[in-house]
């Protein structure tokens, strides 16, 4: 069982919490995996428009929004 500290006083946390935390680090460890990618899109977006090769629709997307 999970620990958690309020008040200075150490407690352990309830099984919802701790499915909480779960998800909590899922869902961050997702938007971080979703970010890196959207990176690498722009990092592939601009070498391919510094080389003249043709873009995707996703480097486009990242490069210069949704629009």
């Amino acid at each position: 069982m999970s620990k958690k500290i309020v008040n200075n006083v150490e407690m352990d946390m309830t099984a919802e919490e701790e499915a909480q935390k779960v998800t909590d680090v899922e869902n961050f460890q997702t938007e971080l995996n979703q970010r890196k990618a959207q990176e690498d899109l722009k990092t592939s977006g601009k070498a391919k428009l510094k080389s003249g090769d043709a873009l995707t629709d996703a480097e486009i997307s990242a490069l210069f929004g949704d629009n």
